[in-house]
Parts: C-alpha cells; structure tokens; sequence
C-alpha cells in the first residue's frame, strides 16, 4: 500500500519549469503560425509564465532563450529577474542558440573554422554571464552541429573541438552553476550529428566534471528506445540534470508532454522516484511549441500531464513490486505497476491544489480568469516573439 499523505506531501515539492519560448509564436518545418495576444518581449513572456504557475502552483521557473530572450546590458537582465521575482516566479536555465547564424551552416563550436568556432564559443560565454545576472543555476546546450555527408569533415577532429569547447565553457561556470548537455538523434545533420545521444553526451560530460550533467529530451530518440533505461542509468550514475519533456510520433517532435504515450510519461517517472531523481537536483522542464492549439493553456495542461504521471509513479506500492520481483513473479510485478497507472489520481491532485490554496480545476480556473482575452485585446501592434525573434 501507498502512504496517501506522502504522495500529496511529494506532489506539493514538485517543479515543472517552463520554456520562454513556448509563449511565442511557432509552427511546423514549414511555416509560423502567429496568435493573437501572443507575447511581445520577454517581460510579456513572463506575465503568462506568472499565470502558469498561478493556476498550478508547481511552475515556478522560466528558462530563458539566448538571443530570443535579450535584454540591453547586465543591468537589464538583472531587473528581468527582479520582474520575474515580482510575479513569484525566478529565471531558470539559460538556453545558448548556436543554429540560427549563417555562420553556423557547416557547425559551431564543432565548425572547422577556428574563428566561426571563437564566435560561438564567445555566445556560450555571455550566456554564463547572462546566468550570473539573473542567479541561473543551469547552461542548457544543444548543437545542430554534424555533417551531411561522408568526408565531409573528419569525425574524430570534431569530437576534439566538441570537448575543447565544452572544457572551456566549464571552466568559467562559478559556484553553483552546472552545464547541462543536451543529445539528439538527427537533423539537422543526417549523415553525423556530433552529439547524437545520451552516450556521448554521458562521455563528455564524464570528462568535464561534476558540474557537467546530460538532459533526456522524451522527443530525440529512435522509435522503440527504452528511454527509462537511459534514466535508469544516468540516475545511477550521478549524471542526470534534467529532462526536456514534450512528446513524439517521429524522432522528434514538439507536442505537450504526455500526448503521444502517457504510459511511456509514467515509466519515466517511475525511474526518477525510484531512483532518487524526484529532487532539485533534477530539472524537470518543458520543451515544446504549441502550433494549433492555445499556448497558455496547453502549457497548463502540459505541467498537469506531468503531475498525473508523478502520482502515479509516486503511487506505486514498492514494497509488493519487491517481492514479486524477487519471487520471480512476473506477471506479479508487472501488475503492480500496472495497477498504479490504472489509478486515477486526479482527486488526489484536486485535493493537493485545494491544499496549496488553488482552484481543483486549473484550466477552468484560467478560462474564468480572462486573461486570454486581456492579452489579446491589449497586445496590439509591436513584433510578436517567435522563432528567431
């Protein structure tokens, strides 16, 4: 049996960070799709992360996109975090962009250019400083850097420059800082993508150091890979930082968290309980875009995703999955954790929020609150924020 009082207490703990990003314009491979109301600036992205986590309670951070999210001077970035302070929620991860460049076509830090190679690495460094101004912990990294065809460029050398890069990225981290190394399976580059998965990033990051940690992203996998096991294993080893949650019908896509295989979402979640991840040691952050449907909302409905997912994995009886384990007893096990994701768990996550002074239902609670319509009347005119903006 499952203490009930100790899930809610859990439940209560959990943070879901959200992305900047997601509050902007985005679309398919092919086109951006605009919205009314959407947010102008980064001060307008904060306002609706603010609602976010006034209606859940558990979102209480927002990562920051580099140039996206760009403020004139320390200064500026400082009183962004002092903003974001003011409507009760603080800067999270500071998300480098090293793909939007042309200079970038043949690879950034990975590019066999040394001065393209000085110029990314100069836009990882300001981002270090950009988390000394408003007091974020984590440097989120990704790189579209690979090649398209054989010969391209010689693989090994560009492993060398990878790892030379990251080293002296790590180095200026301060205090308290951590580099969190993000993995993809393919694209842009389709014939070598230079950190392709949670292997190499586990590797670098291995060499770098404690401050170094791997993000799972739940969309860049192949079909059929047991992502579990990764976080099995990155857990196991001290080297899990974070997850960027989203879901997929290909390799990678960005649709809200849970969409696609809410049981693979369980799974997931059973490992990082299980396996000590259920801390601030763990980011737990959104990375998607919402295209068709209404941002705010489905973020909203995206960080419920992930509530449902952790009650039912923090609902598991573990000392019955133990036994049958340890009998042998397949089918046995397998019920136990079967049994936990049949349990519907939203009225322990009303009565969590009830507890927390929310409102039990939060996307009603925000389409009573206006706030959609507020925006869309008021936001007129100016440059929406979206993809390269």
């Amino acid at each position: 049996m499952t203490d009930r009082a100790a899930v809610k207490a859990a439940l209560k703990t959990q943070a879901v960070e959200t992305p900047s990003w997601a509050y902007g314009n985005s679309g398919t491979r092919f086109k951006v799709f605009t919205q009314a109301g959407v947010p102008r600036d980064p001060w307008e992205k904060l306002q609706d992360a603010a609602k976010v986590h006034e209606f859940t309670g558990v979102a209480p951070t927002v990562a920051l996109h580099i140039p996206w999210d760009r403020v004139d001077g320390h200064d500026g970035y400082a009183e962004l975090a002092k903003y974001a302070e003011e409507r009760g929620l603080r800067l999270g991860a500071i998300n480098a962009n090293t793909f939007q460049d042309d200079d970038y076509r043949l690879g950034s830090i990975c590019h066999p250019d040394a001065a393209v190679r000085r110029k990314a690495l100069d836009h990882l460094l300001e981002c270090v400083d950009i988390m000394d101004a408003t007091g974020s912990r984590d440097l989120k990294l990704w790189f579209a850097d690979g090649t398209n065809y054989p010969g391209q460029d010689d693989i090994r050398e560009r492993q060398d420059r990878l790892a030379e890069g990251l080293a002296e990225v790590y180095g200026r981290l301060g205090e308290g800082q951590r580099m969190l190394l993000e993995y993809k399976l393919f694209e842009p580059a389709f014939y070598t993508t230079d950190v392709p998965d949670w292997g190499t990033a586990y590797a670098h990051c291995l060499k770098l150091g404690p401050k170094a940690r791997v993000v799972v992203d739940t969309g860049h996998h192949a079909p059929g890979t047991n992502i579990e096991f990764i976080v099995a294993t990155l857990l196991r080893e001290g080297r899990l930082g974070g997850f960027d949650f989203n879901s997929r019908f290909y390799a990678d896509d960005d649709l809200m968290v849970g969409a696609a295989d809410p049981f693979q979402l369980f799974r997931i979640m059973c490992e990082v309980v299980h396996g000590g991840g259920f801390t601030s040691e763990v980011a737990f952050m959104l990375d998607q875009c919402h295209n068709i449907e209404a941002k705010i909302p489905a973020i909203i409905r995206s960080v419920m995703n992930v509530q449902e997912a952790t009650a039912k994995a923090l609902s598991v009886d573990r000392e019955a999955l133990a036994e049958a384990q340890v009998c042998g007893d397949v089918l046995g096990a397998n019920g136990v954790l079967m049994d936990a994701y049949g349990t519907d768990v939203r009225p322990v996550l009303r009565e969590v929020r009830e507890e927390m002074g929310l409102d039990p239902e939060p996307l009603a609670a925000y389409a009573r609150s206006g706030w959609g319509r507020r925006i869309v009347a008021e936001r007129v005119g100016g440059r929406q924020a979206g993809w390269g903006a």
